[in-house]
């Protein structure tokens, strides 16, 4: 048996502990269960979810009972003192990420899973990043399909050169709010075009002009458009329409999901005229995107190797989408990448 990780939880609401409450109801949920980072930890043989902390009290309690963890805190910094943990989970809304991260990471924790968003500002993603990097803390980003097979699948086949030289990433996901949603989003546009850095970003929201003091949008605006110019040459383009649908076009062909990640389709180019024919794409199943992002940095500890989702990676998509909303705040003007402004703000008030 290897070493079991001592896990701390801070914040015990939706992500953190009842989010399962929601998607058992919905079609195929056992397909993606669990998917609360309690719920994780617990599904995970090496992890031991030994605290919870929360800033309300009868959340603490309820989670406690739930998952049967010993500790309660409404305190996050005296429970990391105090439990010494080898791993950190944050399920809080994104306004604290950046200090729970620095504390985290300056009192011996090793490991931190990050839901999204990130941060508010890329100075507080450059701080976090500078933490992590300091104190050797490896990371991970709550953005579910970076760690699902579905999406390796995508990818493995798009670096076999099965769809030729890639020319562009679509997101067919909607119109939905710039940090909420659309960071999911953007790490998948990311992540399909081969983790590329990015060169610019242009889009459009829906910002009103009221929401704006200074540098900071006390708001999180829907996406109308996104565009993102990776260096590599791929372009990724993000639309109101679809749900979470992402398609990737090539020289030779198209790969796209559907259904949400339910299943795949590959389209090979064949003869003259642009025709191209389906190809079967195997059936790869779908497996708990908490669970794979858990083992993903379980691993990372134990063998030194990078995550696949982490502080680097994660600051660079979070930029992406702070780069689309800078371009809307400047008339839809290019926005070089990285980002000038490092204190631009985006969040609603009570995050």
């Amino acid at each position: 048996m290897g070493k079991t990780y001592r896990v701390c939880l801070i914040g015990c609401g939706r992500m953190g502990t009842t989010i399962d409450d929601e998607v058992k109801d919905r079609p195929h949920s056992n397909l993606w269960l669990p998917y609360s980072h309690a719920a994780g930890y617990v599904a995970v043989e090496n992890t031991d979810l030994i605290a919870v902390s929360d800033v309300m009290q009868e959340k603490v309690e309820a989670a406690q009972e739930r998952y049967d963890v010993p500790g309660g805190y409404t305190d996050y910094r005296e429970m990391i003192e105090k439990e010494q943990p080898d791993i950190v989970s944050i399920a809080t809304r994104p306004g604290p990420h950046a200090e729970m991260v620095i504390f985290a990471a300056e009192h011996n924790v090793k490991g931190i899973y990050c839901d999204k968003p990130l941060c508010c500002s890329m100075k507080e993603a450059d701080a976090m990043a500078e933490a992590c990097e300091k104190y050797g803390v490896k990371f991970n980003y709550g953005t579910q399909r970076r760690y699902a097979d579905l999406y390796h699948k995508i990818r493995e086949l798009i670096e076999a050169g099965e769809i030729g030289d890639v020319r562009c990433v679509i997101a067919e996901c909607g119109s939905g709010a710039a940090q909420w949603s659309h960071t999911h989003t953007a790490d998948m546009l990311m992540f399909l075009a081969g983790d590329p850095e990015t060169e610019f970003a242009q889009g459009t929201v829906a910002a009103k002009d009221e929401d704006w003091q200074g540098d900071k949008l006390y708001a999180d605006p829907g996406i109308m458009c996104g565009y993102i110019k990776f260096k590599n040459g791929v372009h990724g383009y993000m639309t109101a329409g679809g749900a979470y649908e992402f398609e990737v076009l090539g020289t030779k062909g198209r790969v796209r999901t559907l259904n949400n990640g339910l299943r795949g389709q590959l389209w090979k180019a064949k003869g003259q005229w642009n025709m191209q024919e389906e190809v079967p794409f195997l059936d790869v199943g779908i497996v708990s995107g908490t669970v794979k992002c858990i083992k993903d940095l379980v691993e990372a500890l134990e063998t030194g190797r990078d995550t696949q989702g982490d502080i680097q990676l994660a600051r660079r998509s979070q930029e992406m989408i702070l780069g689309i909303v800078e371009s809307h705040r400047q008339g839809g003007i290019r926005i070089p990448l990285p980002l000038e402004n490092r204190d631009l703000h985006v969040g609603r008030k009570d995050w």
